[in-house]
């Protein structure tokens, strides 16, 4: 390995160590990304195992949670999710097109009350082209039915970037920063009454600024008059199966819920 590529995966390690110690993640600097052994499952949130799918790789750059990138792009003109996508087309606006199968848009209700924004799409949500069907996305899915008695249908579920990252690593700045304007819009489209930003890149990228998602989720923020709870990422749940975890992201997605349905 030449200096220059020794000298780039040294500083992309060192990222993603600094973000594991932030979340609170304890490993040795050598080891690889483990789920938690399962335990039996709270009744709101069961048990899945597995972490997210595809390997986890170190990221090449800043990672999205970069202050110089996340000052929010103009918002688009169109005004229905259909015209959200019509405008994104087949996106080749970053890096990410070219390794992806398909663009994973959104998916549910067009008028939810209760709007999920998480990361970016994994191995299988860029072979089915929706949102949250992995591992992960089954757990989120079990919140929502099980826990919230809600339908999947009922809410609206997206990402920050709508194509695969590598090894399904953190969305880079430059490249959440391109697909601003077209989450803004699906924002501005369904006119949720709340939106749960799952995890730490969510969270920063809809907030304009860096957050300690462990220690911000649970408080309530705003994102453009909208009230927006932080909470949890389902991977890092997976990864990190404690039912401090698990009780903490139910209550969350309960405020969340009770908000939505109280119009306040």
């Amino acid at each position: 390995m030449s200096a220059p590529d020794r000298s780039t995966a040294l500083a992309s390690a060192r990222a993603l160590l600094e973000e594991w110690a932030e979340e609170g993640v304890e490993r040795s600097a050598g080891a690889a990304p483990v789920p938690a052994a399962a335990e039996p499952p709270a009744p709101s949130v069961p048990a899945a195992p597995g972490a997210r799918d595809g390997a986890q790789r170190a990221p090449v750059g800043p990672p999205v949670t970069q202050t110089d990138l996340l000052d929010p792009t103009p918002a688009l003109t169109a005004t229905t999710l259909d015209a959200v996508r019509a405008e994104l087309g087949e996106c080749t606006r970053c890096r990410l097109h070219e390794g992806r199968t398909r663009i994973v848009f959104g998916d549910g209700n067009p008028d939810a009350d209760l709007m999920f924004v998480g990361e970016g799409p994994g191995a299988e949500e860029d072979r089915q082209g929706l949102p949250f069907v992995g591992r992960a996305g089954e757990l989120l899915t079990a919140m929502i039915e099980k826990g919230l008695e809600l339908r999947r249908g009922d809410v609206y579920i997206c990402n920050i970037v709508k194509c695969r990252p590598p090894g399904n690593r953190t969305p880079l700045a430059d490249e959440a920063a391109t697909c601003r304007p077209f989450l803004d819009g699906q924002i501005a489209a369904v006119r949720p009454r709340v939106i749960v930003a799952l995890g730490k890149p969510a969270a920063s990228l809809l907030l304009g600024r860096d957050v300690a998602i462990t220690r911000m989720r649970g408080h309530w923020q705003d994102y453009r008059g909208i009230p927006l709870m932080p909470t949890l990422h389902p991977a890092y749940v997976l990864r990190q199966y404690t039912e401090e975890n698990r009780r903490n992201v139910w209550n969350d997605l309960k405020a969340a819920l009770e908000r939505a349905r109280s119009g306040d």
